[in-house]
């Protein structure tokens, strides 16, 4: 036969990520493998290694570890090219075992995970207002986590400071003491008492600034859940740091969940199958996204507390013989089922935003 008329090659690029560098393994549709090729990670370097994939055949899909984190640059690179990304989880330890550890062996593991079907999973896109909302939310948690800590530490030194000053401070709420110390004149630090005032004045400014930089950033929050999805934000016991949470868990693009019981899957609410013999059970679902899971167990707490048909299904429920934690989890699944929808739709308009 021609060799012109020889079939094109159907080639499946695994790729093993890292900070500066990833390096990528080309298989075909056989499994032969086709070859390796090192990039940075640079505008450049995606570049390079879309041609040279191109270069074996007809580009099936990239397989890529960590689309969230180190692949996230080259993720949104190949989706912008129009080539079809699957994330793929990195090898686990009996793989790793039997065939070593290296850069060249990951990628190929992942290039033929593809290609077995045994990774199918559509990365986030990581963009649009939820990419924004994902890089606020860090931001918001990070300085909440270090507003609690300046609280504590000026807690802790109101015990040990000097008993002239702990006796006008011990009684204060946290309000008061945050305004009282940011008023400190401590002067020249040459006394114990000197450096504990400069100590808790800073502290209390701390406190205050990031106060401050906390409300900001909520109210950007708040802007951008109810321009991203209006109708998620509407419904009952769903606030905007909620909504942030939930709509960062599905990414810009909800669709790559291929239903409303994936959906529950990823936030871990789906019982998992524990069957052995002739037993026949289920069991609770440990795994998924755990922020995705609070975030459906708060809007559950909020229901039970102010909304009546939430706490009649819990009254009967328990009359039934179930306990509240069991009850609980059935609420968390029927969320769930109850806002999929309003994601996916949320995901469509998305879409049709970029496009335009």
């Amino acid at each position: 036969m021609n060799s012109n008329h020889l079939p094109v090659a159907k080639v499946v690029v695994g790729v093993d990520t890292h900070s500066d560098e990833h390096v990528a393994v080309a298989i075909d549709h056989l499994g032969a493998r086709l070859g390796q090729y090192r990039l940075r990670t640079t505008l450049a370097g995606y570049r390079g290694l879309d041609y040279w994939a191109a270069s074996f055949g007809e580009v099936v899909a990239f397989g890529i570890e960590g689309t969230g984190s180190y692949g996230a640059g080259l993720t949104r690179h190949l989706a912008s090219c129009g080539r079809t990304v699957i994330e793929v989880n990195r090898p686990d330890r009996s793989t790793r075992r039997r065939l070593g550890k290296s850069d060249p062996i990951d990628a190929e593991m992942a290039a033929r995970a593809v290609l077995a079907g045994v990774a199918k999973d559509t990365p986030k896109s990581g963009l649009d207002n939820v990419e924004m909302i994902r890089m606020l939310k860090i931001v918001k948690g990070s300085a909440i986590k270090a507003r609690t800590q300046a609280i504590n530490q000026m807690k802790a030194l109101v015990i040990t400071a000097p008993v002239e000053l702990r006796h006008t401070l011990a009684e204060l709420n946290v309000r008061r003491l945050i305004a009282r110390c940011t008023k400190f004149r401590p002067g020249k630090l040459v006394t114990v008492l000197a450096a504990a005032k400069h100590a808790l004045r800073s502290l209390a400014r701390r406190h205050d600034q990031l106060n401050s930089e906390i409300e900001v950033i909520g109210g950007e929050l708040v802007r951008l859940t109810s321009e991203t999805a209006p109708a998620l934000v509407e419904v009952f016991g769903i606030g905007p740091d909620t909504a942030a949470t939930l709509l960062i868990t599905v990414g810009s693009n909800p669709e790559r969940l291929r239903s409303e019981a994936a959906f529950a899957a990823l936030c871990g609410v789906n019982p998992i199958p524990a069957s052995s013999g002739k037993t026949n059970r289920h069991r609770l679902n440990r795994g998924g996204d755990r922020q995705a899971n609070s975030a459906l167990y708060r809007i559950v707490l909020v229901r039970l507390g102010h909304h009546e048909p939430t706490q009649e299904y819990m009254s009967r429920r328990v009359s039934e013989g179930m306990t509240k934690s069991e009850v609980i989890r059935c609420l968390k699944r029927y969320v769930a089922r109850q806002i999929y929808p309003i994601l996916l739709e949320t995901g469509g308009k998305n879409v049709a935003a970029t496009a335009s």
